[in-house]
């Protein structure tokens, strides 16, 4: 086991022996310290609210002590904090059978939702602030809980005494084999990497590359049925994540069922850049993305217009390409469909705590001598959304147990991580994040100022109710800044599954309810709720706007030879 960490400490010293201290670790430290030192302040310069933080948590531990003695004597007590019936890690029996670990679980409880409490009631506090102490506060609590630590977790004694200490060094050995994959950081496994491969058992729907530039592969898939809908399909994903979220697997893929209804479909699949990429902005996704497919679609089908489907960012792209596009007479573009999108930033969630003024500029400090964010930085950003489900598990299992994580197709998609450019990444986080230009009309691109209103298209406006990354309600509040007709559909669960729910094995249900009229709470009032997918709800909709049916299309047509089969090159690049 010593032998194990001593290797996980050289992998994690080598950048600093190598003169490439991690600069970003002590940042973020000082950030943490400046905004929870805030908090601090308006409550323990105060002498009377000083008093009152103290006897918040005084008396719970007093009670506590008091309860844990009683326990201790044989008799049955009422517990002073319980935690959420949801949580797994206080699971185990002797997290309540036993004395002691109960007084560990009960007193890690009372301090963490005191912390809570602090920050929440703090006064005098901007929004923002809080927000970040909030996040803050959920990231420390995470790493503190008992569960986490050898000898506080009685699952990791017993297990520890059951295999002689095994478990260790299978832990060390693991954590030295992340820390080395990481470059001298930790990245945490949470699934079994080996078990996938892109383009055999994920990413498999057949088709063809049928274009190709500096930015993206077009990918027509082959088609399923004899005739189609005259209308192609144009899927424009994140840049974020690669766009295989859609296609993970032949009984998830959004691609592939869209194919088997009659769809002609087309996806992105962004280039994974580098430091050749530094100066491809927003502009040149629009134009060198979506217009170049727009083109290469017509070579290939014949057909000028299209419907498009835009999904998170891929989807904010989308809206502001759509604004550019009624500014200068372009409608190539018919109706377009939002997955989880956002074009007002007022109610952006919790990554909005990684924008301000002060972080934006050294997010683009590090981003000047590479040209590019690397891409661990974005997975360790949403893996941070939910650390107790995403982080502190992992380390638990696999470095602590020793037990090698299972393979989950999910997962692996998520650790499969890719780099934005410096001028895409700046663009996004100063004018969506920050000043939320695109709703409020003084988005500027290409010289000229995009309004939404002018945007008269169809839209299908798919948000996901326990949406952390695109609220329910941010989604809800940007259709008004659409001129033509939306329709607003609420899907269960999350950012990713409330999307991928196919209807042959459905999880989650949705709900109708047609525009976004009033508040979100009056609209899920007044909707209607359906069991299953959403997806044939939406082939319907599309449907709609163009039901006319044309003999299937092989990949290029006559027009456009194929580059390779999909999925293409560029979602094989490792960042």
């Amino acid at each position: 086991m010593t032998e194990q960490f001593g290797r996980a400490l050289a992998a994690y010293a080598k950048p600093l022996e190598e003169g490439k201290p991690n600069t970003a670790l002590a940042e973020s430290v000082t950030e943490v310290v400046r905004t929870l030192g805030t908090v601090a302040e308006k409550w323990f310069t105060d002498p009377q609210k000083a008093m009152e933080a103290q006897s918040l948590i005084g008396g719970q531990f007093l009670a506590l002590w008091g309860s844990t003695l009683q326990k201790m004597q044989g008799e049955t007590v009422t517990p002073v904090a319980l935690p959420d019936p949801k949580d797994k890690r206080f699971a185990a029996p002797e997290w309540s059978a036993n004395p002691v670990f109960d007084f560990l679980k009960q007193g890690y409880l009372i301090t963490t939702r005191w912390a809570e409490i602090l920050v929440d009631e703090a006064e005098g506090l901007d929004d923002h602030t809080r927000a970040k102490a909030q996040f803050y506060v959920r990231q420390i609590s995470g790493a503190m809980s008992p569960s986490n630590f050898l000898a506080t977790n009685p699952e990791l004694i017993r297990e520890t005494f059951r295999e002689n200490g095994a478990n260790l060094v299978r832990g060390m050995k693991m954590l030295a084999e992340d820390v080395e994959a990481g470059g001298g950081e930790l990245r945490v496994r949470q699934t079994d990497q080996g078990q996938f491969k892109v383009g055999v058992n994920m990413a498999s729907t057949p088709g063809e590359v049928v274009f190709r530039n500096d930015l993206i592969e077009l990918i027509q898939y082959a088609p399923q049925t004899d005739t189609v809908l005259k209308r192609p399909l144009l899927i424009v994903p994140p840049w974020i994540n690669k766009y295989y979220i859609l296609d993970l697997n032949k009984d998830k893929s959004y691609i592939g069922w869209a194919v088997s209804q009659g769809l002609t479909v087309f996806v992105i699949s962004w280039v994974n850049p580098d430091a050749r990429h530094a100066s491809k902005d927003f502009e040149s996704y629009m134009r060198e993305g979506i217009f170049s497919a727009l083109e290469a679609i017509e070579r290939a089908t014949g057909e000028r217009q299209v419907s498009a489907v835009g999904y998170c960012v891929g989807g904010t792209l989308l809206a502001v390409s759509l604004a550019y596009m009624a500014a200068v007479g372009d409608d190539r573009i018919a109706s377009a469909t939002f997955l989880t999108t956002q074009v007002d930033f007022t109610h952006a969630g919790d990554l909005k705590v990684f924008v301000d003024e002060a972080q934006i500029r050294s997010i683009e400090a590090g981003m000047k001598d590479r040209g590019y964010l690397e891409g661990a930085k974005m997975a360790n950003a949403f893996n941070m959304l939910r650390p107790n489900d995403l982080i502190w598990p992992y380390v638990v299992n696999n470095y602590l147990k020793g037990k090698a994580p299972l393979p989950f197709d999910l997962l692996y998609w998520n650790s499969d991580a890719t780099r934005m450019p410096a001028a895409n990444h700046s663009f996004y986080l100063r004018n969506c994040y920050l000043d939320n230009k695109l709703s409020r009309g003084e988005m500027v691109l290409g010289n000229v100022r995009l309004d939404l209103g002018k945007v008269t298209a169809p839209v299908f406006n798919l948000a996901t109710r326990e949406d952390h990354i695109a609220p329910a309600l941010s989604v809800f509040e940007g259709c008004r800044a659409f001129g033509g007709p939306v329709d607003y559909v609420l899907a269960g669960s999350g950012h990713i599954a409330g999307v991928v729910n196919p209807p042959a094995k459905p999880k989650y249900q949705y709900w109708t309810g047609g525009p976004a009229h009033g508040t979100l709470q009056e609209w899920i009032s007044a909707a209607t709720e359906h069991p299953g997918s959403w997806w044939p709800y939406w082939f319907s909709w599309l449907e709609q706007q163009n039901g006319e049916r044309v003999p299937a299309r092989r990949p290029g047509g006559d027009a456009l030879p194929s580059l390779g089969p999909a999925p293409g090159t560029y979602v094989l690049e490792k960042a």
